[in-house]
């Protein structure tokens, strides 16, 4: 079965009004198209092309998965999501509440978990992911250490151990906190005047580091912020077109800025740490955070035929494959576990017979296999059974 599907982006006052229309042929509206969404989640299902409905009325079942293709002008929400176990119950618990589902204090839409995977198309795409290791923080802040105001960071950052309480005053402004977040976003600004002094091509060439461009930019769009500082945290990940990061439950993450595939677990359920006007519940946050440090979280990806690449997370919920144009010229078969959808962002590629142009996409169900051709850029999220 296929059925074509379209949607309406999301007009959030982050996103782009540009880089959407650019990618897919679809025109301007010139209000930000921050995320096209494409699967059936309440939220926003996508609507049937030729014919009344949205794709929620022919999903047999919950669709697992929710593709988007995501256009960042300015950062989104510092933010967390739960394990399924840590869903299932805060969804119970505020229900019980009597928390009403469309309340902005509500933390948990639904019984699900959100784990997802953001693939870079623009160049650079930029992003916050995880908690890394103190002694990385302490090298970007020691230079600047004979600032008073910043010294009471380095002396809290004592080892990986210090991770949670440190995030916790940072996270609640406590003593010395604003003061803190002050004296980064100072020593940010002078960094980057010193870059356009020395005419330094790359951040990382002058202070060994992306962590102080970061700073800056969150400054720019969240002044007096705590993710400001938060952030010095964190990885800052500079991604080049078709790297991708894995964000999985409790992963503390922000995307900064770009144009990229988001496939993740099809739910509502955010955390927020910061970098927002909507609702910050530090406690439940506290609960949800994996405060353990680690490598930036890049997903690796299968390659079962030139220029096939298939992003397999450890859920079952998704799998993200990529089809090239000139895997789809040479002709490529791509098997299938479940339902799909397929999104064309260049040229036009056949799927069993089917034609599908460049902005268009196919809801797929009761195939076990696509049999590709074209010269097409094909991105294909599909549910992967073989991991459950």
């Amino acid at each position: 079965m296929f059925v074509e599907i379209t949607n309406a982006p999301r007009d959030y006052a982050w996103g782009s009004s540009t880089a959407i229309p650019e990618l897919l042929g679809s025109p301007p509206t010139g209000r930000p198209q921050a995320e096209l969404w494409l699967g059936a989640h309440p939220g926003s299902p996508a609507r049937l092309v030729g014919r009344n409905g949205t794709l929620a009325d022919v999903v047999q079942g919950r669709l697992p998965f929710l593709l988007k293709v995501l256009a960042a002008a300015s950062p989104l929400s510092l933010q967390a999501h739960p394990t399924p176990a840590q869903a299932e119950a805060g969804f119970a618990d505020e229900n019980a509440a009597g928390i009403p589902l469309d309340s902005p204090e509500r933390n948990y839409r639904d019984a699900f978990h959100k784990p997802e995977v953001i693939y870079a198309l623009s160049d650079p795409f930029r992003a916050l992911c995880g908690f890394r290791p103190v002694s990385e923080t302490r090298d970007v802040l020691l230079p600047v250490s004979g600032d008073t105001r910043i010294a009471p960071l380095l002396d809290r950052l004592v080892d990986d151990s210090s991770l949670r309480p440190v995030f916790e005053w940072l996270i609640t402004r406590g003593a010395g906190v604003d003061e803190l977040i002050a004296a980064v976003v100072e020593k940010a600004v002078e960094k980057a005047v010193e870059k356009a002094v020395e005419k330094v091509v790359e951040a990382s060439a002058l202070d060994g580091d992306a962590s102080w461009d970061t700073v800056r930019r969150l400054a720019d769009a969240f002044p007096g912020d705590p993710g400001i500082a938060i952030s010095l945290l964190m990885h800052t990940a500079v991604l080049s077109p078709g790297q991708v990061l894995y964000l999985p439950a409790g992963n503390i993450h922000a995307y900064l800025e770009g144009l990229g595939i988001e496939l993740m677990a099809a739910s509502d359920n955010v955390l927020r740490g910061g970098l927002t006007s909507k609702h910050v519940d530090v406690p439940e946050l506290l609960k949800v955070l994996d405060f353990h440090p680690l490598p930036v979280p890049y997903l690796e990806p299968e390659r079962p035929q030139p220029g096939v690449a298939v992003f397999r997370p450890d859920v079952p919920d998704f799998v993200l494959t990529v089809v090239s144009p000139d895997a789809a010229a040479a002709g490529v078969t791509v098997p299938l576990t479940g339902p799909a959808i397929a999104l064309c962002t260049s040229g036009e590629t056949s799927l069993n017979g089917h034609e599908l142009e460049r902005g268009r996409s196919f809801y797929i169900a009761d195939e076990p296999a696509l049999a590709i051709s074209g010269d097409g850029m094909l991105f294909i999220a599909s549910t992967d059974r073989s991991a459950a």
